[in-house]
């Protein structure tokens, strides 16, 4: 009988540690993450993207998987991602396009970007720019100004998507110019960039990383970025504000989104992961090789700028009279 009180210490004193760990919430990731890319591969979009899961995909643990869906402007590869499960394995590279101006472009868009995504963290910023054929004989903004404004509805500019930074690059240039330079939208800059080289567009707006290449064969020109101030980059191409059209400004990003809905604990441990990656001076480098400016801030400042530039570019896309598609 006088064992019981022995007994019970003993039964009381086992460790309760498996218990605490059965009920502690599962550990994530534990299988490879999906990187949606709504735009074709070689675009600034898919370079950078292939640029973070593998700096952040060696962070977590996990492969990070790139896979392009492009079309629609974006909207097939965005819709994908917010119809996905909100556990985290499935993500997206937004951009300006899929996250702001898809809805006043198109009639019908199969998502809804503030309803259906979860901000993440904003990647990259970058500059546009503004490239002509060589052939053109045009070396400069002005020039440039002064050929359309003698032909108007003669030249046409090529940009990456319907609505994306690049076409409304294009859209604000012929707005504050007074210019009727006429859009062609591509499926992404590689065929854009294709048509450019081969004269069947003049002139094209592109996200600088991916024009990078083509800039310094020379196999394009290179008249102005769309930014603020010259890209260090490119320290000899002027700003389109001060190469003619002061108050011109144009900044594109890049970021990552979930599914609405996903834990915020997962989205703290993708956002660390991202952030962790681009402090890391050979990542950094690397980004800013391609002329991009790195980020990683929290999801709400990303929010914060998503929201900022609905509004801006609302007004524009109305001034300009970008009807639904």
């Amino acid at each position: 009988m006088h064992a019981y009180p022995f007994l019970l210490a003993a039964v009381l004193a086992l460790p309760v540690a498996p218990v605490a760990q059965a009920q502690a919430a599962p550990a994530w990731p534990t299988r490879p993450i999906t990187l949606i890319v709504p735009f074709p591969p070689g675009g600034t979009t898919d370079l950078l993207a292939r640029l973070v899961a593998r700096a952040a995909g060696s962070r977590l643990g996990q492969s990070v998987v790139v896979e392009n869906r492009p079309g629609a402007g974006g909207g097939i590869g965005a819709a994908a991602v917010a119809r996905a499960q909100p556990d985290g394995y499935t993500l997206v590279m937004g951009t300006l396009g899929t996250q702001v101006t898809n809805p006043f472009i198109y009639k019908e868009v199969p998502y809804d970007p503030t309803r259906d995504f979860t901000p993440v963290t904003l990647v990259a910023n970058s500059p546009n720019v503004l490239l002509v054929n060589p052939k053109l004989g045009v070396s400069t903004v002005a020039q440039l100004i002064e050929r359309a404004r003698r032909a108007p509805g003669s030249l046409n500019f090529a940009s990456t998507s319907l609505g994306g930074s690049p076409h409304l690059s294009g859209e604000l240039f012929n707005s504050m110019a007074k210019v009727d330079i006429r859009h062609v939208p591509y499926k992404g800059s590689a065929p854009a960039m294709t048509d450019l080289l081969g004269g069947q567009v003049q002139l094209m707006y592109d996200n600088l990383p991916s024009a990078m290449g083509q800039i310094q064969s020379e196999a394009v020109q290179a008249l102005a970025v769309t930014t603020p101030e010259r890209v260090p980059l490119l320290p000899d191409v002027p700003t389109v504000a001060e190469a003619g059209l002061p108050g011109y400004e144009v900044n594109a990003w890049f970021g990552l989104l979930a599914p609405a809905g996903t834990p915020d604990a997962v989205v703290g441990r993708i956002q660390s992961a991202v952030a962790d990656a681009l402090a890391d001076p050979d990542t950094r480098r690397q980004v800013e090789s391609l002329g991009a400016i790195p980020v990683a801030n929290t999801p709400q400042a990303f929010g914060d700028i998503i929201r900022a530039d609905t509004e801006k570019w609302r007004q524009v896309i109305h001034d300009a009279g970008i009807g639904p598609q």
